[in-house]
């Protein structure tokens, strides 16, 4: 189709079809960076945890009142805990991934003495069977010896922090960051002037909350020290989680019958912990949903309402190109070329806007780049809205009768 008479036309009416192009460019730059944005809540939302996630529990207590040994009484709670029937395993811990509770972190460095840290991994720690409860897998190396945990609350009493030499086991991403030839089993790497030896090595196993940027989700470290329910909480591993229910009610009163003295903070499937920690990022992609859709309805009603002011405005017109013997598939075709024209100056200029208000993220809120793929799907998206939103007014174009000419002359 020759386009000259629809530039000629776009021309004779270049405020209206620049107000459009506009209303297109935004909602392009707006939709590429929402879609990008929902797909990273999304991935955030599906990320695997490492854990048994619908086999672990939360137990969590608080005492009332100074207590004698308080290391004493939770080697019996995890011992009464340990014995209700359908428990698998038990151990004190002090976080979980993907966890609302605050966050235990530390830098590791490959020396001493090195000035910039290698990087920022979360700080687990916990008793005997931590790696059984929470169900993580152990890809290279062992787990922890039973003569090599030490108590958290020795530490600085008993124990000197500032050299305190311990063996640990690393997620699979803290590894490969610290040593990327792969070889980081049996090597020595700092917690400022700690040593600390790399026994093993855990598939994964991501932090409890975002750290600074995405990137340090999967850095986390596992330390062989005992916590206290006053410093953790207990975490259970059932072996059918139909039971999870009966469970946790068994464990209040195990809890309690060991020491009726204290009260329980927090009884929680994993489950549940999770949908929590993720119920902020469920709530945005619901929002930018309805924001791509109600941006995609007003932009479709502007490509309408234009449209069918112009068939009004050129009714005459159109009835003459049928006397001359136009067909109703070529009034069709004009409409439709003619919108695709303005969607596509809307586009490209929207794809430069998207870019710069990418860039207004990153630096505002440590976004990533956004990646070129998603300018040609919002392209995409709004040439097919044009077309469609186009077709009713078009079709009501192709249906004007030769005859109007005569009868508008």
């Amino acid at each position: 189709m020759d386009i000259r008479p629809i530039l000629s036309s776009l021309r004779r009416h270049k405020t209206a079809a620049a107000l459009l192009a506009i209303e297109i460019a935004l909602t392009c730059a707006i939709i590429c960076n929402a879609l990008f944005l929902i797909q990273q809540r999304l991935s955030a939302i599906k990320a695997p945890s490492g854990v048994a996630e619908h086999q672990l529990l939360e137990v969590g207590v608080s005492g009332v009142g100074a207590t004698a040994d308080i290391d004493a009484l939770t080697r019996e709670d995890i011992a009464a805990l340990r014995a209700i029937p359908g428990v698998a395993s038990v151990t004190s811990i002090n976080q979980l991934p993907f966890r609302r509770r605050g966050s235990w972190n530390t830098s590791l460095a490959l020396t001493p003495d090195q000035e910039v840290p290698t990087l920022n991994a979360a700080q687990y720690m916990g008793s005997e069977d931590l790696v059984e409860t929470l169900g993580l897998r152990i890809t290279q190396g062992r787990d922890f010896n039973a003569d090599e945990y030490v108590d958290f609350s020795a530490i600085g009493k008993t124990i000197d922090a500032t050299t305190l030499s311990l063996p640990v086991l690393l997620s699979r991403a803290a590894a490969d960051k610290l040593f990327p030839d792969g070889q980081a089993l049996g090597k020595t790497v700092y917690m400022s002037t700690s040593p600390l030896r790399v026994i093993g090595i855990v598939e994964r196993l991501p932090r409890p909350g975002y750290g600074e940027f995405a990137s340090e989700m999967p850095f986390s470290l596992i330390f062989p020290i005992r916590l206290n329910y006053g410093n953790g909480f207990y975490a259970l591993r059932v072996q059918d989680p139909a039971r999870r229910q009966e469970v946790l009610d068994a464990a209040a009163k195990a809890i309690d019958k060991v020491a009726p003295n204290r009260l329980l903070r927090r009884q929680e499937t994993y489950e549940n912990i999770r949908r929590e920690f993720f119920q902020g990022d469920r709530a945005m992609v619901g929002l930018l949903i309805t924001v791509c859709i109600a941006l995609l309805v007003v932009t479709a009603l502007g490509i309408v309402g234009l449209a069918s002011f112009w068939v009004q405005q050129r009714t005459k017109q159109i009835g003459i190109r049928r006397a001359l013997g136009a067909s109703k598939t070529q009034i069709l075709r004009y409409f439709q070329t003619e919108n695709f024209l303005i969607a596509t100056i809307g586009i490209g200029i929207g794809m430069l806007l998207a870019f710069g208000l990418n860039q207004l993220l990153m630096s505002k809120y440590a976004l990533p780049r956004l990646p070129l793929l998603y300018l040609p799907i919002g392209a995409l998206l709004l040439w097919l809205l044009g077309q469609v939103a186009v077709l009713g007014p078009a079709r009501r174009a192709a249906s004007v009768p030769p005859a109007i000419a005569t009868r508008s002359a």
